[in-house]
């Protein structure tokens, strides 16, 4: 499989994202709801506090993804074209289920429904004594030094992008083993032209056929012309590469093939075969990756911006979001080029994995933030930091789970992009849920404070002193 053609086929097989969706709006909607049964003593009204306090949430988060999905309706590949707006229908009525059909099942039945666990009216919450309410805690008094060493520690792993070799992979690297297709290539390269078995092709004008052939002849890289054959109006001819079909060497020719055909004149000059056509898709491929992923962060700043009424907030939700992209690339290169032992990634390789770690790890951010901005208005920003971290940490890592998992199991796939990106998403989400939005913005969440929230009227709450973030002082705040 040449590396344009993985491309073209690799979207077809990335749905597993959708269905997480709505495994993480299954997750907030019963984390929620389990906490309000503590603060109700019958099940409907509990229900109908959880839906008002996280709907919001389920429904930013989708409106996100959506949208994010259907930038790639830009793209030019049409693969990539048609993927988000199908991936996109799948969210939408993922998240539409979630938010009717769960809960009306979930108040069917009694609290037993959480058994062993069965949240009792009146019970304390126990994420507030929770591992995740132990972190907060130990972030509250020195939250500067913390996201300062995070951002720099997740920078240096962001460094391995300069090992990243996303220009595509040849036949024989798009396959983790030996398929007969790949030792059939070596045998025939072996006794023929590197190119013989994928030929160029150029069509043109039947007036224009002899100086047509002359300067495809004369083009360097080509082997051997045909004899111009003409039907249906068009002369054809069929030239030999020398290079191997699916290198750089072999792109170079193609594009010499080009100028030169094309400066016939009255040729009309078209080129083809499957060398040009991987090449057309590689250029498509980087064209669409520098087109979608400022669409997409343009979109999740939008959306965080609304959602939580404030500018700050989502200029460094963004800014963390592209760090943990970048450190989760790195790392992936690393492991490709010195783990692995894969000859490159494919050229779609970052916009996919940029698709499935920002647009659809966003649910990520949202869950945490709303959470976040809820407690604040009760208390102070601080404090929202601190509860918000502590209510949510659980869901949103049990949601990071499973979608790393999923994405895990592309590397059961004898496809070498399929593995690179199931590997990266998969490492990708583990570093989001674990490491950037647990540490690193509840830090930047505590150091930052009020001005999170600007221009908001949080921005102008007061925080408390530094000194009643300590330990003791965090344990009195977390309990309501």
């Amino acid at each position: 499989m040449p590396a344009g053609p993985a491309a073209v086929n690799v979207g077809s097989r990335l749905v597993p994202g959708v269905p997480d969706r709505q495994a993480d709006y299954a997750l907030l909607i019963v984390a929620r709801y389990r906490e309000e049964l503590r603060r109700h003593d019958r099940r409907h009204p509990a229900m109908a506090t959880a839906l008002r306090r996280a709907g919001p949430a389920i429904i930013a988060s989708a409106a996100t993804v959506v949208l994010a999905l259907l930038t790639l309706s830009a793209a030019e590949l049409n693969s990539t074209k048609s993927l988000g707006p199908v991936l996109a229908i799948g969210v939408a009525v993922g998240m539409f289920v979630m938010i009717t059909l769960l809960p009306a099942l979930l108040v069917t039945f009694p609290r037993g429904v959480f058994w062993p666990y069965r949240p009792t009216y009146g019970s304390a919450e126990p994420t507030h004594r929770g591992m995740w309410a132990r972190v907060g805690r130990a972030i509250a008094p020195r939250p500067r030094i913390i996201w300062i060493t995070t951002a720099v520690i997740l920078g240096v792993l962001a460094l391995g992008l300069t090992g990243l070799k996303a220009s595509g992979l040849t036949n024989a690297q798009s396959f983790r083993g030996h398929p007969d297709s790949v030792a059939g290539e070596t045998v025939l390269a072996a006794h023929f032209p590197a190119g013989a078995g994928e030929p160029v092709i150029v069509i043109g004008k039947p007036g224009a056929a002899a100086p047509l052939r002359a300067a495809f002849a004369a083009t360097p890289g080509i082997a051997a012309v045909t004899p111009p054959q003409v039907r249906g109006g068009y002369a054809y001819l069929q030239g030999t590469l020398t290079a191997p079909p699916d290198s750089q060497a072999g792109y170079d020719t193609i594009d010499r093939v080009r100028s030169a055909v094309q400066a016939v004149p009255g040729a009309n000059a078209l080129v083809g075969g499957t060398t040009a056509i991987s090449l057309d898709v590689e250029r498509a491929s980087a064209h669409d990756r520098n087109l979608i992923i400022p669409l997409i962060l343009a979109v999740v700043f939008v959306i965080l911006g609304l959602l939580l009424r404030a500018l700050v907030a989502p200029l460094i939700l963004t800014a963390t979001v592209v760090l943990s992209f970048a450190a989760a690339l790195g790392v992936s290169a690393f492991f490709f080029n010195h783990v692995f032992g894969f000859g490159g990634a494919d050229t779609s390789f970052p916009l996919f994995v940029f698709v499935f770690l920002v647009a659809l790890g966003i649910d990520y951010n949202i869950f945490l933030m709303t959470r976040v901005r809820e407690e604040a208005i009760r208390r102070d920003a601080r404090h929202g930091a601190i509860v918000g971290l502590a209510a949510t940490g659980g869901v949103i890592t049990s949601a990071g789970f499973v979608l790393a998992g999923t994405f895990a199991v592309l590397a059961t796939i004898p496809s070498t992009t399929l593995t690179e990106i199931g590997f990266a998403v998969a490492f990708g989400v583990l570093l989001d849920t674990i490491v950037v939005r647990s540490v690193l913005v509840t830090a930047l969440n505590l150091d930052v404070g009020r001005w999170m929230w600007w221009p908001s009227t949080l921005a102008r709450k007061p925080d408390p002193a530094p000194a009643e973030l300590g330990r003791e002082r965090a344990d009195a705040i977390a309990e309501r």
